[in-house]
């Protein structure tokens, strides 16, 4: 019997667990992954919504790895110059992890490999839908499969092809990862925190090896140049917190080399589902970090999106349809948090980056 052929695009977490899903159907896998050679990834909080999606794929026990740790408290300086603190202890689903991104998604990445799917590490250059089948130039040669799961992240690189492409802003992250001086005697806080800023905002959390990772997120016209050459000009905006830049001091933290610029803002594709494809994580809709949720949105998109695809191909289109209003919905509701978040913020509401969040 031939079995219909479903090609997931993407090599990030929710490409990985899209193939975790579909790996148990009767669908031959095709995954087109180029393995990417970032040796930090930024974005670490996954919250505890993230846990019965990993359940349902068997892979919960990864969080269990050395290099992850629970996040119990959150402390946050967003509305007021005090300190705020939130312990996962008074949430009935409990505490979030910080995990070593990269770590994460080469695990989940040898989960696909050790349950039989060859990962193809090459680049796919172009793709072409006819006659309800794909058919997809790859580095290495061809393929042609009946239904495509796009998940390259914010590149989005089929699904843009064929739905629109929305963006609410354009917020920027610089991220830099920080040591510890090895002589210093203090150990850090195992914490989380949030400093909003008058032309932004910073997050920094330490990683269970003892790194600090810091993040800024700002709008690109209000980085000053050089940022991501001179540690200097990084260090110059690090003084003006109150209490991230006394962390880092007291506990002598260093930054041995220059961060670098990621896109942070939010964008999605609408629908994010059409003829033999659909789009799964940051493809489908990538969020400002302040929700915390992106990692969670990423492995939902993922498990619904294999299961939508599955029902596609045997005749059933109603899943695919539910998954784009609930995208949809999914989006409308962030963006209505988000901005009662930034409103409560009304130390800098006057500063350009607060003032564009508000209206």
């Amino acid at each position: 019997m031939n079995y219909p052929r479903v090609a997931v695009i993407g090599g990030g977490i929710a490409g990985a667990v899209a193939c975790l899903r579909l790996v148990d159907s009767e669908a031959q896998l095709l995954w087109i992954a180029p393995i990417d050679n970032v040796h930090d990834k930024y974005g670490e909080h996954l919250s505890a919504a993230a846990r019965p999606l990993l359940e349902q794929v068997n892979a919960l026990g990864l969080l269990e790895r050395p290099y992850h740790r629970q996040a119990n408290v959150i402390l946050s300086s967003w509305g007021s110059d005090k300190i705020a603190e939130r312990h996962s202890i008074v949430h009935l689903e409990g505490p979030g992890t910080v995990i070593n991104r990269r770590a994460f998604e080469q695990d989940l990445a040898d989960e696909v490999s050790h349950r039989g799917v060859t990962r193809r590490d090459v680049m796919l250059k172009d793709a072409r839908l006819n006659q309800g089948h794909w058919q997809l130039e790859l580095e290495d040669g061809s393929e042609k499969v009946d239904y495509l799961i796009d998940a390259s992240g914010r590149h989005a690189i089929i699904a843009k092809q064929y739905a629109p492409r929305f963006r609410s802003d354009q917020l920027v992250a610089v991220i830099a990862f920080l040591e510890q001086n090895a002589a210093a005697d203090i150990v850090p806080t195992r914490a989380t925190l949030i400093e909003a800023v008058a032309d932004g905002w910073w997050y920094a959390t330490l990683l269970a090896d003892g790194r600090l990772v810091l993040n800024y997120y700002t709008d690109p016209d209000l980085l000053p140049t050089d940022i991501s050459r001179e540690t200097s000009v990084f260090n110059r905006l690090l003084r003006q917190t109150r209490y991230i830049d006394r962390w880092i001091n007291e506990a002598e933290f260093e930054l041995k080399s220059p961060p670098r610029l990621a896109s942070a803002g939010t964008t999605w594709i609408a629908p994010a589902a059409g003829e033999s494809w659909i789009a799964v994580g940051d493809a489908a809709a990538s969020f400002d970090p302040l929700s915390s949720h992106g990692m969670t949105t990423a492995l939902w998109t993922a498990i619904t999106g294999a299961d939508a695809a599955i029902a596609y191909l045997s005749g059933n289109r109603e899943p695919s349809i539910g998954y784009t209003g609930k995208v949809a919905a999914g989006i409308q509701e962030f963006l209505n948090s988000r901005t009662t978040i930034y409103q409560q913020e009304n130390r800098f509401k006057e500063n350009t980056f607060w003032e564009r969040r508000i209206k």
